[in-house]
Order: structure tokens, then C-alpha cells, then sequence
């Protein structure tokens, strides 16, 4: 699956991504901010995640900035299952790119990619010491769900409080909950 938006060119990533996603993604502020990240980031990781299976449903997308030469790997953004069988986004992206709206740029693109899959919602969380992150989930439209749980950082090697929040994808799905929540 591939996407474009203005700016960016979101696409699976291959082999030889593995030198650029490691350049972008090897900063620590970047690893303490995601669950499944660990630090340091080495190579290794790279290519580990780069080959472990995909979703086939699902998409797990580079976001590549398009501009006048070559485009530059910037981040990354999908759409995962949780093991409760609720689907979550989930992006970050390079220091170097951040306070540019490159994450709400693709994550639109993203959600997009979500309603035309058919999903009824997507959940998303931000650690509770990275508020910027949250700033991108409530941009794309997700509200808060009420609830702060500890969630693992692999970085930190810790749990870490963090905002659990959702966007209603289909208006079905959030009158059905309405309902069940009345009766």
C-alpha cells in the first residue's frame, strides 16, 4: 500500500531502507517516545523490522519527504492490532523534522487509508511527558478516552504512563456504543 500526500510519499519499507530508517530514527527522544523502539538503535533493529511479517490488511508505512531531489525518509507511520483486536496508529518522526506538521500530514493520509479499510475506530496513546504526540492524535480528530495507563517503553526499559485515546472512524460504530453503554 502507498499513499501521497502533498509533501510526503508514504510506502512500505524494504532492505534497503535500512541505512536511512537507522540515520533517522537513532536519536533517543525519538526511542523514549514509543513503546516498541529500543535503544540504542543499531542496524540490527533496522533490518529486524524492516523483514518481520506485516499485517497483510494493515499498513505499516515509511514517510518519505518529496521535494526538488531525491526523497529523504522522515519518519514512519501505521496502523497495528493490538492484542485486544483494536487497531492503533502510530508514527514518529526524524528530530530534525519535527514542528513541521509532517505527522499530522501523514497520519491524515493514514486515517483515510483506515475508513476506506472499513474500520470502526482507531485507538492511538501518547506518553503523558511527550504532549506534542498528543497534539497529533487530537489534530486528527482522536479524543481522550478517560483513561492513563502504564504502557512499556522498551528504551526505557520501563512502564511509562501514557493517554489512551480514540477517533470514531464510522458513525454507526459510535451510535451502537451509545447504545450499549444506555442499556
Amino acid at each position: 500500500m502507498f499513499a501521497r500526500t502533498p509533501r510526503l510519499l508514504l510506502r512500505p519499507g524494504f532492505p534497503e531502507d535500512a541505512p536511512a530508517l537507522v540515520a533517522a530514527i537513532a536519536d533517543e527522544a525519538i526511542a523514549r517516545g514509543l513503546a516498541n523502539v529500543p535503544w540504542p538503535y543499531r542496524m540490527r533493529d533496522a533490518e529486524a523490522f524492516l523483514a518481520s511479517p506485516r499485517d497483510p490488511v494493515l499498513p505499516s508505512l515509511l514517510i518519505f519527504e518529496v521535494g526538488t531531489g531525491a526523497p529523504q525518509l522522515v519518519g514512519s507511520c501505521g496502523l497495528g492490532r493490538r492484542p485486544s483486536g483494536a487497531v492503533e496508529l502510530g508514527y514518529w518522526i526524524a528530530r530534525t523534522f519535527w514542528g513541521r506538521g509532517i505527522a499530522t500530514e501523514a497520519c491524515t493520509a493514514l486515517v483515510a487509508i483506515g475508513r476506506s479499510l472499513g474500520l470502526e475506530r482507531l485507538e492511538g496513546s501518547h506518553f503523558l511527558d511527550n504532549p506534542a504526540s498528543g497534539r497529533v492524535l487530537e489534530k486528527l480528530g482522536f479524543e481522550p478516552s478517560g483513561i492513563v495507563a502504564p504502557r512499556l517503553s522498551c528504551a526505557r526499559g520501563a512502564e511509562v504512563p501514557a493517554r489512551l485515546m480514540r477517533l470514531q472512524l464510522n458513525a454507526g460504530a459510535a451510535e451502537a456504543d451509545d447504545e450499549a453503554l444506555a442499556a
